[in-house]
């Protein structure tokens, strides 16, 4: 149950400062964010690209607090576009992004969000990949899939993200996969209220199955979130049993998380996509990392105790 604990220091102040300043934070962090600029994950994205892996890249923050600050993330991921082109990777390189990053929590949130994604939609188009928006806390849920919808109407390869966990998203998943939208299925990572969320890992995993069949047999492309080895080989069989080829669904995992996984899958023919992120606000992405996974959790403090 140590889940929940570690989001909610995720989102404290005094945590932050104590992670941070831990001297071997830094070299753990590394394990999942390989870098802070684009310099030094170029090598990176290169390197996964050479080994049959494709990605998704994620500029890390969300604590925005200020029309500025939303504008310097947009203007970090054209950056992050810019320099993606000359690799010509096309779809094999989209963006993952948080609209929480582009103003979304501000006052005109709404539309201060759309403004300020839609350039790095059209710039993502125009070297050929695309975006997903991914999904945050639930009550950020109707802004996120309402601008999903409005950059479909120009961009219909936009993407989403959609949490097991939720007791809505049954609901999402069939409408999503009844316009053939492109849908990333993860089984969550924010702190959600009972009544709101299913609270056990048998119920997330039951209804993650259900989602997922969903998602097959309908008309969109299925994005399976997840590391875990047996919702993997159920994806497979579902997939299989909806008539789905190889190239009609992908799965995508984290960078630094079940490498050999990545390799193997691709090495299958499956389409398999490395959610990789980079920049210097860390923490909240580091954190949620820890909460998903107890084998996350036990490196870093095994790491701390090694180095202390």
């Amino acid at each position: 149950m140590l889940g929940p604990v570690i989001l909610a220091a995720s989102r404290s102040d005094r945590m932050r400062r104590l992670v941070s300043a831990a001297p071997v934070t830094k070299q753990v962090v590394n394990r999942f964010i390989p870098g802070e600029t684009v310099d030094e994950v170029l090598p990176i994205i290169e390197d996964l690209a050479g080994r049959g892996l494709e990605l998704t890249m994620d500029v890390v923050g969300e604590d925005i607090t200020t029309p500025a600050q939303a504008e310097a993330a947009r203007d970090a991921y054209l950056e992050l576009i810019d320099r993606l082109k000359p690799l010509e990777l096309g779809p094999r390189a989209e963006m993952s992004v948080k609209l929480s990053m582009f103003g979304q929590a501000l006052d005109g949130g709404h539309e201060l969000a759309l403004k300020n994604v839609r350039p790095v939609v059209e710039a993502a188009a125009e070297i050929g990949t695309t975006v997903t928006l991914d999904a945050e806390d639930h009550t950020t849920l109707d802004s996120m899939f309402a601008i999903h919808e409005e950059l479909r109407k120009d961009f219909p390869q936009t993407g989403c993200v959609i949490q097991a966990y939720l007791f809505r998203t049954e609901a999402d998943a069939r409408r999503l996969a009844a316009n053939g939208s492109r849908v990333r299925l993860v089984k969550g990572a924010y702190k959600e209220p009972a009544e709101v969320a299913h609270q056990h890992k048998h119920e997330i995993d039951r209804a993650y199955v259900r989602i997922l069949r969903t998602l097959m047999e309908g008309d969109g492309y299925p994005m399976i979130g997840s590391h875990d080895p047996r919702l993997i080989s159920i994806a497979q069989e579902l997939a299989r049993a909806a008539g789905r080829k190889l190239d009609e669904y992908e799965f995508q995992m984290l960078y630094g998380i079940r490498g050999d996984e990545h390799l193997r899958l691709a090495a299958e023919g499956h389409r398999m996509r490395v959610y990789t992120a980079y920049g210097t606000d860390w923490y909240g992405y580091f954190m949620r990392r820890l909460a998903e996974k107890p084998a996350n959790l036990r490196f870093f403090v095994r790491s701390m105790v090694s180095k202390g």
